[in-house]
């Protein structure tokens, strides 16, 4: 393997090149993919009587944290790409959950806003989320999920390059 004309072999900077296979279950990216899968399914079976798809999910809850965003705070709040936010804003506001308002300070920029309907969702959706980690966690103890929480917060900050911890 290549890197900028210098061979993977000679990069002092990467890691060997396995000589086994990987297998799934050794795949930490596998793994965590999988769980999200099942956590997903698990919350639109949860969610899907109140006409709200776990896509739509994580942007409510920025609204409900912070309401009057705009498209690209809200993008970058649930780090999901403009193009794919701008589809599930038309979808919220098409199933009564948004409304799209001109600023009053800036009429450049529009503010996405929680409709009465999707504010009295709110404590409902955030129950059957609730329901669906207490399901996920059952039988782990809370010490084992307090490391979870913490390595996952570590990779994520690592994967987006915004770790201050040192390597061990």
């Amino acid at each position: 393997m290549y890197f900028m004309g210098m061979p993977h072999a000679q990069r002092s900077d990467l890691p060997p090149i396995p000589t086994a296979r990987l297998r799934r279950e050794d795949s930490m990216g596998y793994q965590v993919n999988h769980l999200a899968r099942l956590l997903e399914q698990a919350l639109r079976t949860e969610l899907a009587p109140h006409g709200v798809t776990p896509g739509v999910f994580p942007q409510l809850l920025a609204l409900y944290e912070r309401d009057g965003l705009s498209q690209s705070e809200l993008s970058n709040l649930v780090r999901v790409d403009q193009s794919t936010t701008a589809l599930t804003v038309r979808r919220m506001e098409r199933d009564g959950l948004v409304t799209r308002t001109p600023s009053e300070h800036d009429r450049r920029r529009t503010e996405i806003r929680l409709t009465q309907h999707a504010r009295d969702l709110e404590p409902v959706l955030i129950q059957h989320a609730i329901a669906t980690n207490a399901r996920a966690t059952t039988g782990v103890a809370p010490a084992d999920l307090e490391i979870v929480d913490r390595v996952v917060t570590m990779m994520i900050a690592n994967l987006q390059g915004t770790s201050t911890e040192e390597p061990s």
